[in-house]
């Protein structure tokens, strides 16, 4: 199994015969180049989407298209997108799980927001969520965009995840320190990922918080493009 960092929130994971391309932001993304694009989106099965803001789903619906590909999200903005764009979709809600090819991938809540713009100003587009994904002998958790929250407790223990990608940037979501704490206080990672920064001069540039309040667990720092395989 590989998982490879797409820049930002974004990261591809390739696992048997299938391709997930989760918060894929390709256009305007600071951390890849336009020429990297290609490599980024080549022979994806699947889109996942833990949310509308535009740094996760700016891409999304011209790549569904161009791949004729199916994007897996939240029900509501699945539903919307499923009526009124010209794309494949697979819409579920928190605590369902759905089985695509050789891997299950369960919604979890998380706590940030889900919008969109339009002409007619900012629109709830269904909400906000994260994933576990259970693949090879692995359960990954995906954090989405989010703070520390309480459900973070039965999360860590009902699905037992043993690889955390984490939103660890600040700012928007949870810092390096938060990640650490909720980390350590409701999971029992043996990796961690974290993701979400050094985009923006706004956010953490540093994983160094993180790694030093994870003492036991290796946590990787990504590179775009470079695969960390399982």
């Amino acid at each position: 199994m590989k998982l490879i960092w797409l820049g930002h929130g974004g990261f591809r994971l390739e696992t048997g015969s299938t391709t997930l391309l989760i918060d894929p932001w390709l256009t305007g993304n600071p951390m890849l180049t336009e020429a990297q694009a290609a490599a980024a989106t080549e022979g994806a099965t699947h889109i996942l989407l833990t949310h509308a803001h535009f740094d996760h789903v700016a891409d999304v619906l011209g790549l569904a298209k161009h791949l004729g590909i199916s994007i897996i999200g939240q029900y509501d903005l699945m539903g919307y997108w499923g009526e009124t764009e010209d794309v494949k979709t697979i819409g579920f809600n928190k605590g369902g799980t759905i089985t695509v090819d050789e891997i299950k991938i369960s919604m979890v809540p998380a706590s940030h927001s889900s919008t969109f713009s339009t002409r007619d100003g900012l629109r709830t587009a269904g909400s906000e969520v994260g994933y576990m994904i259970a693949a090879e002998g692995h359960m990954i958790y995906v954090s989405g965009d989010t703070t520390i929250m309480a459900d973070m407790e039965w999360m860590g223990d009902y699905y037992k995840p043993d690889i955390g990608i984490l939103s660890a940037g600040g700012h928007f979501t949870m810092d390096m320190k938060g990640a650490a704490y909720a980390a350590k206080r409701y999971f029992n990672f043996t990796h961690v990922i974290p993701c979400h920064y050094r985009t923006f001069p706004l956010l953490e540039q540093s994983a160094q918080d993180l790694i030093e309040g994870l003492p036991g667990v290796t946590v990787i720092e990504p590179e775009v493009l470079t695969a960390i395989e399982f």
